[in-house]
């Protein structure tokens, strides 16, 4: 939908309305057959015809372009009274700057912002609207440290509020401490089982040694058996050498 029509001061010229809601154009786009339309309401057109609702030539989302210069250029500079008229606001300003005016306009409706708070407000009266909300919120006067809203100052109580805090610390406590037990005995298991296997490698390994000793030791003992017999052989010989 366009700008309403109402809202602009002086004469508008026919080719800056929008072809369908016949308001000033928003957001405009214009066909190949040069007739112009807000966006939303050309897009809304186009869902159901295939076809200009001025002259019914053939167009297509794909055909659609952006308004030429000179007719942008004077949509704006088209003067328009803020949409918050209605509440006091008297400012009359170019369409071209309408937006950023209303978007810190001082007579613009607003939401309060303390949550539970469905009042509307106008933007120059928040604080004021604030500073008596129901919902507002503030910390206790008493020193507690908790954050109360004023709807319920009579239902406060501080101890009560220490000693639900002083419950809350503690689970959450118990639960870190639970967590940390938990992860420490993890890591002793992972520690014990890396432990357990590398005994296990070790133990192979000195099995494996003892077994090379062994044979080693077997190996030595048949070279001095050799040894020996090679010895009683040379005396054997050398006797009979001698004997010759």
């Amino acid at each position: 939908m366009g700008y309403d029509i109402e809202r602009f001061v002086g004469y508008v010229n026919e080719g800056l309305l929008c072809s369908i809601c016949r308001d000033v154009l928003e957001d405009p786009l214009q066909a190949p057959c040069e007739h112009a339309f807000c966006t939303a309401c050309i897009h809304g057109w186009l869902v159901h015809h295939s076809n200009c609702p001025e002259d019914r030539q053939v167009i297509d989302v794909s055909s659609l372009r952006p308004l030429y210069r000179y007719m942008k250029n004077d949509l704006n500079r088209l003067q328009l009274h803020c949409r918050n008229r209605e509440y006091g606001c008297e400012m009359v300003c170019s369409l071209e700057s309408i937006d950023r005016h209303e978007r810190e306009c001082e007579y613009s409706q607003i939401p309060c912002s303390n949550a539970g708070c469905t009042v509307q407000i106008e933007r120059r009266n928040l604080d004021g609207h604030l500073a008596v909300c129901e919902y507002r919120s503030r910390e206790c006067p008493n020193g507690c440290g908790y954050t109360i809203l004023s709807a319920e100052d009579t239902q406060h109580n501080c101890v009560a509020e220490l000693r639900t805090e002083l419950e809350l610390l503690r689970s959450e406590m118990i639960c870190r401490v639970e967590e940390a037990k938990h992860e420490m005995e993890s890591r002793l298991d992972s520690q014990r089982r890396h432990m357990v296997q590398k005994e296990s490698i070790l133990q192979n390994e000195i099995e494996e040694l003892k077994s090379q000793m062994s044979r080693m030791m077997s190996d030595v003992r048949s070279l001095m058996a050799a040894e020996r017999q090679h010895r009683q052989e040379l005396e054997q010989a050398e006797l009979e050498k001698r004997e010759l």
